[in-house]
């Protein structure tokens, strides 16, 4: 009787184990606005990892991705908003900035690195950012899909947006820029030199390898060893 449960056992985790990874690429899911891409801007399926970006067929951008790994692009940052003409310099908390850290700083090592071969990297647009919002995929998360964005806080994200009029009770402080708030999925106006995170993003149409990135990305409907060829 043992004998008889152990075989069925091991023949139920054979089966698993096949079907996970013997299947064909395209029977792979695949998200319809979403796709992984690796540093070197080669695309991989929907299972695979670890990614460094996400190609965004919606809006024709590249997002990038946060890790927990205390590197540039650790989630756990936060920046003061500053662009070298309006903002605060050097308010946030990072570890790879001798002087506390802004959203400058971030830009400035993400392009010098050039995260996914592009070297266009910027804060994002209000609109751009909130579209990233959608209902939680599980009780207590951020509001942005998990799967392809993991370590986003349920916090404020700093867009692009500057030079905004601050509600009463930040009057002090004449200006600020407005943030994606990951928690309520509302957008909100801060001083410049409060802390929050940041998400990058990069337009595919300025960068110089808009083609390249083009022929890479998988089709919905095409396997994926068809589209590397």
């Amino acid at each position: 009787m043992k004998t008889r449960l152990f075989i069925s056992l091991l023949v139920l985790v054979l089966l698993a184990f096949y079907c996970r990874f013997s299947l064909p690429d395209h029977l792979t899911p695949v998200h319809a606005r979403f796709t992984k891409m690796l540093n070197t801007g080669e695309v991989i399926s929907s299972w695979q990892g670890p990614w460094a970006c996400v190609v965004d067929s919606s809006l024709n951008v590249l997002w990038e991705v946060k890790k927990d790994n205390e590197s540039i692009h650790d989630g756990y940052w936060t920046y003061s908003w500053f662009d070298e003409t309006h903002g605060k310099e050097n308010f946030g908390d990072c570890y790879f900035e001798a002087k506390r850290c802004d959203t400058n700083d971030l830009i400035r090592h993400t392009n010098t690195q050039g995260l996914c071969n592009q070297h266009n990297w910027r804060l994002p647009t209000p609109s751009e950012l909130q579209s990233l919002i959608q209902k939680p995929q599980r009780p207590g998360q951020a509001r942005i899909n998990n799967d392809y964005f993991p370590f986003i806080h349920k916090g404020d994200y700093w867009t692009s947006a500057n030079q905004q009029q601050l509600p009463q009770h930040f009057t002090q402080f004449n200006h600020g820029a407005l943030a994606v708030n990951f928690l309520a999925g509302q957008q909100v106006t801060l001083p410049y030199r409060n802390a929050a995170f940041v998400i990058l993003v990069s337009s595919l149409t300025e960068a110089n390898t808009t083609s390249q990135l083009s022929s890479r990305v998988i089709n919905e409907n095409t396997p994926q060893k068809e589209a590397r060829k």
